[in-house]
């Protein structure tokens, strides 16, 4: 799904600690790592992550895989490449 005004990607509205965490995660080896980093635990990881992808879900861009959440960050400008 696109912005027909602008034929962008529609970006979902994610929270700063929702940003904060996909990231974490992202940059992260393992779910409990980036757990230890961010100080949550990892039911609490799970609920982000469940509200992150059902947001790129009803915007039209599915990401339930790691994999998928990973380029939904690089092309909403959450991370670059650098970063990786």
């Amino acid at each position: 799904m696109t912005d027909t005004l602008l034929d962008q990607p529609i970006r979902p509205a994610l929270s700063p600690r929702e940003r904060e965490v996909l990231v974490g995660w992202i940059l992260s080896d393992t779910k409990s790592d980036a757990c230890a980093k961010l100080h949550i635990a990892t039911g609490t990881m799970n609920t982000h992550l469940e509200r992150i992808r059902e947001k790129y879900e009803r915007a039209g861009r599915p990401a339930h895989t790691k994999a998928a959440l990973l380029a939904r960050a690089l092309q909403d400008g959450y991370l670059r490449l650098s970063d990786l």
